[in-house]
């Protein structure tokens, strides 16, 4: 009855999944007839298993490499689609790629972890992806800002772009990163007038790196400013227009990007 009590143990142990070669010492000769044909039984079965579960495990693979692969085309077709902006507007060229570097120095200050920096990136990437159904004429030069008409326009911009991302579930959080960019801790922002904490940390980044290209960028209107006078109206603007905690990070960023600089010129004398 050993021999038996064993096999019942062991089939046990098989049917929770936890497989082991013990089964095999129950097959040798000296087990009787009975237990030894069930052992080889048993032995075969778990082996087929095993193969299947293998053979499984590399379809999940394969499909996982698939997804991975669509994914990172989708992003591209879709970046490439946002930096066709700049082929409109050469006030606002690389724009959206600087936007993506500064709010990832401002998220890894802020210390947030890798995957949430990377939403953060394609959020800038895709920040203004709503912008490509404007009309030609917002992207003409205008010897003063946008046209109340044209403004209006540029407001729905953040919802727009939601929209068209709205299919895409592997960008998470950077979706509505995108369609809170313009909002502000006061309310007065748009398109949903979100207030504080009710706006993503991620779309407040966003918001701080966006304004600050914005205002150091030469535009039609207005020349690009000195960016210690971009983040003094940043500062000024800390906890109404912009997240203070953001706004601090980026003092932090800036600071760290002059004493490299120093660094390097210091180097080069």
């Amino acid at each position: 009855m050993q021999g038996i009590d064993r096999l019942v143990e062991i089939i046990q142990e098989i049917s929770s999944g936890e497989y082991s070669n013990d089964i095999m010492a129950l097959t040798r000769e000296d087990q009787p007839e009975t237990v030894q044909t069930i052992a080889e039984a048993m032995g075969l079965m778990m082996v087929k298993v095993e193969a299947r579960e293998y053979r499984l495990e590399l379809m999940v693979q394969e499909l996982e490499a698939l997804n991975e692969k669509i994914k990172q085309n989708t992003i591209q077709v879709v970046s490439t689609m946002a930096h066709a902006l700049g082929a409109r507007d050469a006030y606002t060229e690389g724009h959206a790629a600087r936007v993506a570097e500064t709010a990832c120095r401002i998220a890894r200050q802020m210390e947030l972890p890798q995957e949430e920096i990377e939403f953060i990136r394609l959020g800038g990437i895709l920040h203004d992806i709503g912008k490509i159904g404007f009309p030609d004429r917002l992207f003409e030069p205008h010897a003063q800002k946008n046209p109340s008409d044209l403004v209006k326009q540029i407001t729905r911009h953040p919802s727009t772009g939601a929209k068209i991302l709205q299919d895409l579930d592997f960008l998470g959080p950077a979706l509505e990163y995108v369609h809170c960019h313009h909002e502000r801790p006061d309310g007065k922002g748009y398109p949903r007038h979100l207030k504080a904490e009710q706006i993503p940390l991620g779309a407040r980044i966003l918001a701080v790196a966006d304004a600050f290209d914005a205002m150091t960028t030469d535009r039609p209107y207005q020349k690009g400013k000195r960016p210690e006078v971009a983040l003094d109206i940043l500062k000024k603007g800390a906890g109404e227009k912009w997240d203070d905690r953001c706004v601090s990070a980026f003092d932090a960023v800036l600071n760290v990007v002059k004493s490299e600089s120093e660094a390097d010129e210091r180097q080069t004398d």
